[in-house]
């Protein structure tokens, strides 16, 4: 008999129960807590996974009550919010998206692991896989943008980062997909709202991220708080026990979200805890996080008859197996052992830095404005985020809240020693005071140039931070309103660094702006890397991975829109357009410039007739005619011209990097399956259909800048 089975032979329903429950903890200064409980529920079983708790000293002091203190010694699971970083935090994750880089997505999943395996984390609830077209909604910071395929390659990186090759490593953790699924298309870009759309945008948009995850072997994946269609992703039996279970095989733990499985009361479709937790069970949710719903609720339900013991005890096998992958009943100390090396701190540190780097997008650099000339010996730093350090984390900092992180002020005084520097924050983040716009303003009068520091604050961005504005605060557009005015009026240049956790609407920047940096939130190298763009140490290469609207009404905005049947024509009134604002974005799906300037020329496209089972080979010229070194980020697209169900304008199916020095050239090659040139059929079966297809390659989603080549299914 294995140790799983001899276990759960021996277990009571209480201890199999607490296999089933995870309770927020802490440290205070009488010792560990555990939230609404004691450190006495751990002794009698009654709880056996923990989250929020830190560091070896409180982890180890939990494991050695749960393994030396309890009746079968059963270690416990430790999870924390891993998102962009343990302690070293590195940029959001719809930041490290613009990266558009797979080595460098999974090098940081790697780098959070080894730290919070290092504070006796063995679980973190990452990654976020919701594909976000909704800028509104403030959970987009925590994802890869809009696009389905590339949120799919994220959650490969990602899970093969933080699993690493060896579950059972002290350096491993226990990856989690999340929100399973489409939590990303809320109703009106509210937090926590319903979400209603169709089984074909929810097959081919949101659901291939999660099967990317668990074709990558991820361990654990966590419901969405919110239902689909009707149903709460929390008691959603098709998806979670039909789909991922049976048809995807995923064998692994579901954890709830935090007190979802209590919230299937105010959903409606449960009177009671007993209820709820009975729906949760029968759809395959294995732990139960803050609700207390399976320890209060399921005796009673099993009293009742409205779930077996072979339920519960299906659900606690696979908690226990993942413990046992996680090495846990080997060595329950393993994590947090060995403290790391001072030179890891550095090397994350140096990749921090690198990775914040290749994050920034270049929205627009008009005549060459960046990056500053060395001649730029007086620059003003104006704006409420100039020199905020806090808010350099973004959402979700885990254990680096009170980690430094260089402020953009800092950065520029660190790389430009020489320049005289003058600061004034303006305006604050979000208050809406204006007394300090006019002094603020003054600077730009002794200035070469001005770097003005405006956007979100690290609250606006993230869970619950949901809005129905997502632009600049009224403060902040007379901040900068004033600074433009300013320095129009000199001719001095503003450079423009955008904070958010998502994308703005900000025509009027755009407008007047000599040159636009979003920054996102980079994290704890957050100056340094916008102080190496704006000096010229390197050149922006991060491309946004969500199309930027020009104004609010277009939203829902993105690349892979299906057509119309009266597409807009500007010459007939009745096509799809508005009256008062064009149809195109301010900034397209794969926007970006850089310090070079890239012509494309030449694409090739084998072979020019394809069966199912062949593999494309796309090549395709470029040069750099600019002055400087940079790297290009080359997309591929497809356009299935003429199928049974109408495909979108424009599909992803690959991306690629070359790096030219000025006037060098280059070439890059891009494969594709054949196989991923399926769709779903009217009765969203796959289906490899002949016929045209276009490939389509360049710099951006805007169709005028790429090449096109068609080849035909056979």
């Amino acid at each position: 008999m294995s140790r799983i089975e001899q276990l759960l032979s021996q277990m009571t329903l209480t201890e199999k129960l607490g296999q089933l429950t995870m309770t927020a903890s802490g440290y205070a200064v009488t010792g560990p807590i555990i939230v609404g409980d004691s450190t006495d529920s751990i002794k009698d079983g009654s709880v056996g996974n923990l989250l929020n708790m830190v560091g070896p000293g409180p982890t180890h002091e939990m494991q050695k009550i749960a393994v030396e203190q309890t009746r079968l010694g059963i270690p416990l699971l430790i999870g924390l919010d891993i998102i962009h970083g343990h302690r070293i935090l590195f940029p959001l994750p719809i930041a490290e998206a613009a990266s558009f880089d797979p080595r460098l997505w999974e090098r940081t999943a790697r780098e959070a692991a080894k730290e919070g395996a290092a504070d006796g984390l063995a679980m973190t609830f990452a990654p976020m896989l919701d594909v976000s077209r909704d800028p509104r909604w403030g959970r987009t910071a925590e994802g890869g943008g809009e696009d389905g395929w590339l949120n799919s390659r994220i959650a490969e990186a990602k899970v093969r980062g933080f699993q690493g090759d060896d579950l059972s490593s002290k350096d491993a953790l226990a990856a989690c997909a999340k929100h399973f699924a489409a939590y990303g298309p809320v109703n009106a870009g509210r937090e926590y709202a319903p979400v209603d759309i169709s089984e074909r945008t929810l097959r081919e948009v949101h659901l291939p991220p999660f099967e990317a995850a668990v074709k990558a072997g991820v361990e654990t994946i966590m419901p969405a708080f919110t239902d689909l269609n009707g149903i709460p992703m929390t008691a959603h039996v098709p998806l979670l026990r039909d789909y991922l279970r049976s048809e995807l095989g995923f064998d692994g733990v579901l954890v709830s979200d935090y007190n979802a499985i209590g919230e299937l009361i105010k959903h409606g479709v449960a009177a009671d805890l007993v209820e709820a937790a009975t729906l949760a069970l029968k759809a395959g949710v294995d732990i139960d996080m803050m609700a207390d719903a399976y320890r209060k609720g399921l005796p009673v339900a099993l009293e009742r008859g409205l779930v077996t013991m072979d339920e519960i005890d299906a659900c606690v096998r696979r908690v226990l197996r993942l413990k046992e992958k996680l090495g846990l009943f080997d060595d329950p100390y393993r994590r947090g052992s060995t403290p790391e090396a001072p030179q890891a701190l550095v090397d994350r540190r140096a990749l921090a830095r690198e990775v914040a780097t290749r994050s920034v997008v270049m929205l627009k650099n008009e005549h060459d404005t960046l990056p500053l000339p060395a001649s730029t010996q007086r620059i003003a730093v104006i704006g409420p985020l100039a020199d905020a350090a806090y808010d350099m984390c973004g959402c979700w900092w885990a254990a680096g809240e009170h980690e430094p992180n260089t402020t953009v002020l800092a950065g520029l005084r660190a790389a430009l020693p020489a320049a005289q520097i003058e600061h004034a924050a303006g305006v604050p983040i979000l208050e809406d005071e204006r007394s300090g716009i006019a002094a603020a303003a003054a600077l730009v009068d002794n200035a070469n140039a001005v770097v003005l520091c405006i956007g979100e604050g690290v609250r606006q961005s993230g869970e619950a931070a949901s809005r129905a504005y997502p632009e600049l605060a009224a403060h902040q557009r007379a901040l900068a309103q004033a600074v433009f005015e300013r320095a129009s009026a000199r001719g001095v240049p503003v450079i423009v660094v955008l904070f958010s956790g998502r994308p703005l609407v900000i025509p009027e920047l755009d407008a007047k702006a000599d040159a636009i940096l979003a920054a996102w939130f980079l994290g704890t190298e957050a100056g340094h890397a916008i102080a190496d763009l704006i000096s010229g140490k390197a050149s922006p290469s991060g491309r946004t991975p969500m199309t930027w609207p020009r104004a609010l009404g277009q939203v829902p905005i993105f690349f892979g829109q299906r057509p119309s049947g009266r597409p807009m024509n500007a010459d007939d009134f009745y096509t799809s357009k508005y009256l008062d604002v064009s149809n195109e974005p301010l900034y397209a799906f794969g926007h970006g410039l850089g310090y070079g300037r890239f012509a494309y020329s030449d694409l090739r496209v084998i072979p020019e007739r394809v069966t199912e089972n062949d593999t494309i080979r796309v090549t395709v010229d470029l040069v750099n005619e600019g002055k400087r070194a940079a790297e290009e980020t080359v997309f591929l697209f497809m356009r299935d011209k003429i199928a049974s169900v109408a495909r979108p304008l424009l599909e992803l199916r690959g991306f690629t990097k070359i790096a030219l020095q000025p006037g060098e050239r280059g070439s890059v090659e891009i494969e594709v399956a054949a196989s991923d040139l399926r769709f779903l059929d009217a009765g969203l079966k796959p289906v490899f259909e002949k016929g045209e297809v276009e490939i389509l390659v360049g710099p951006s989603a805007e169709r005028e800048k790429l090449l096109v080549q068609t080849v035909r299914l056979v």
